[in-house]
This record gives C-alpha cells, sequence and structure tokens, in this order.
C-alpha cells in the first residue's frame, strides 16, 4: 500500500489506519510504508476536539499517524472536486458532518466513483432532509448534499456508500420527488 486517504478522522473512518504492536505495548501504522492523507484543518479540529465529536476522534487511532511522520496534508481546492495538487483524484470538501471532511472522486474506466463517507452513509439518507444525528452543523449537510446528489445525478456519479449494509454502490436520478436511487450494483459489477 503506497497512500491511506482519510476523509475524516472520527474513528469508524480512521481506526483501522493503526494496530497494535506484535507485543501489544503500542500502536503501529497498519499500512507501514504508506503515506497517510488528511488536511490541516480538519487534523486541528479532530487533535483539538469540540465536546461534541470528542467521543469520536480516539487519540490512539490519531496520533501515531503524526508520530510516524508519514502524514501529509491535502490543500483544498480552488473548486469543488478539482484535482488535489498532492494526489491524482478530485475532492470535494464538506463541513456539516465535520469540519474539512474530504469526498474523493476517482475516474475508473470512463466512470466516476465518488466515496461519499458520511455526505450520504446509506441509500435512508437520499432524502434530502434526512441527515446524521451525528453530524454537527446538520442544516449544512442538507445543503451540501442537495448540491452534491443534483451533480451526482446529472453527471451519472457512482455512489461508494460505506456504512449501508445493502447497497455498495448506487447511482442516482432526478425524480419529482427528488433525488432517488437508480441502480444499486456491487464493486464487482462497478470493476
Amino acid at each position: 500500500m503506497t497512500d491511506v486517504f482519510l476523509t475524516h478522522l472520527h474513528f469508524d473512518h480512521s481506526g483501522g489506519a493503526v494496530q497494535w504492536n506484535k507485543d501489544r505495548t503500542a500502536y503501529e501504522l497498519t499500512f507501514k510504508n504508506a503515506v497517510y492523507w488528511s488536511n490541516k484543518n480538519h487534523w486541528e479540529w479532530a487533535t483539538k476536539p469540540n465536546r461534541r465529536e470528542r467521543a469520536s476522534f480516539l487519540e490512539e487511532n490519531i496520533l501515531p499517524i503524526k508520530e510516524s511522520g508519514q502524514l501529509r496534508f491535502v490543500e483544498e481546492p480552488d473548486s469543488d472536486f478539482a484535482p488535489a495538487k498532492e494526489l491524482d483524484f478530485g475532492i470535494l470538501f464538506v463541513n456539516g458532518h465535520t469540519d474539512k471532511q474530504m469526498i474523493p472522486h476517482i475516474s475508473y474506466k470512463g466512470k466516476t466513483l465518488v466515496y461519499v463517507a458520511d455526505l450520504l452513509p446509506t441509500t435512508g439518507h437520499l432524502p434530502i432532509p434526512y441527515v446524521m444525528g451525528y453530524d454537527t452543523r446538520p442544516l449544512l449537510t442538507v445543503t451540501e448534499k442537495e448540491k452534491f446528489l443534483l451533480t451526482a445525478a446529472e453527471k451519472d456519479y457512482y455512489l461508494f456508500l460505506e456504512h449501508d449494509v445493502y447497497n455498495q454502490i448506487i447511482t442516482v436520478k432526478n425524480t419529482e420527488k427528488g433525488v432517488r436511487i437508480d441502480q444499486s450494483l456491487t464493486l464487482s459489477d462497478f470493476l
């Protein structure tokens, strides 16, 4: 593994970045030769957490990354989904779930795969007002999600859903009731 891209540092998105060493005396990087990517603003947010998110940012998941010397920061692109200078894919920065969550957008065989992280955790969150109780700024999530979903429908994005137990990847379409699921695929179908 050459790179580990951390959309944000909540425990369920960063916990696999480190593991116990063989003696179970300290944490070490799971991928010892990889560069770990975050962004400076989110790193500050996570390492000096607010009271609301303190339980979601676990020091044991985060600090070993910095201590390893393998942490790098992505600069926020000038526009949504613009390619990051440091990486070969575009990133959308969103702030409703947590400050400066990054949504990667990857081109593969003429298709665009978007790992939506916690901007859209499941298909149950497709209706615009349906947001997670973990969102720090739910009204901002509503605005960000609406803009994103309209773009995803228009541009035929494939949306990779991490938290949905039934749908790995979906496409969406505009309907009279708003943006809704069009297709449900597995990762194998996509590849």
